[in-house]
């Protein structure tokens, strides 16, 4: 059998880049790369990525700290005296949990990793749609990303940055995991709390509303808001996304 090509994982330990390191094992052979900035729920994250790496027996794993995130501050993920806001929707304006500009710190330090390893693709799991609003989840920042990376490598560098689960909605990504048998029992993705996931910040409203539009319950993870006040939270809304 031919020796598969290898690729760099970004792996938060949240549910979306769970699901994408599971379609990137399809084709690749796969390191895993963790980033702690100094975030809230570090630690936590931290478990849910070596319990991740540990599943898929990846041998090939980095955790790099840029925690002089916290230094600049400027979100509520990184500086606790702004307080991580409640799930809303319906707002249209970039939420407090933005960290300024942090996707392409990550990525940097992938790209750095993926030429000196001779990677050819750089997965991530950013999602636009039915996401918070974050500008460096968008599909054109990719496009442009690309670009930089082309032009800031050695001629011979091909490197490219992939994003299988931008375009869908949180139920689809929760289905393909399902169906690609992912961990997803091992991820976590509250930003709030460490040791409970909070069940109101956005994150952790979209993972379980998105667990419910898919026919399953989020039961491994436990939450401070009992799944009973979350049902009559979503209402008539989950009913009309739910079909």
């Amino acid at each position: 059998m031919a020796e598969r090509p290898l690729a760099i994982c970004l792996l938060s330990g949240g549910m979306d880049s769970c699901v994408t390191a599971a379609i990137a094992r399809q084709q690749y052979e796969c390191a895993f790369l963790h980033v702690t900035y100094g975030q809230r729920t570090a630690k936590r994250e931290r478990r849910a990525f070596d319990g991740m790496a540990d599943f898929y027996g990846v041998t090939k794993r980095m955790v790099a700290d840029i925690d002089y995130l916290t230094k600049i501050g400027g979100s509520s993920l990184t500086d606790k005296h702004i307080a991580v806001a409640e799930a809303d929707l319906s707002s249209k304006t970039v939420p407090s949990s933005y960290v300024p500009f942090r996707n392409t710190h990550l990525i940097a330090i992938a790209v750095s990793w993926a030429e000196v390893m001779g990677a050819s693709k750089i997965f991530i799991g950013a999602v636009a749609e039915d996401s918070s609003g974050y500008p460096d989840c968008r599909p054109e920042y990719y496009e442009a990303f690309n670009k930089l990376i082309d032009v800031g490598t050695k001629p011979e560098t091909k490197i490219e940055i992939v994003t299988p689960v931008i375009n869908l909605s949180k139920s689809e990504i929760v289905k393909t995991g399902l169906e690609l048998g992912a961990p997803l029992h091992l991820s976590y993705s509250c930003y709030s709390d460490e040791e409970m996931a909070c069940g109101r910040c956005d994150s952790c409203f979209l993972r379980r509303r998105a667990f419910l539009q898919a026919g399953q319950e989020d039961d491994v993870i436990p939450y401070r808001v009992p799944l009973s006040e979350f049902r009559d939270q979503l209402g008539a809304e989950y009913v009309l996304s739910a079909g």
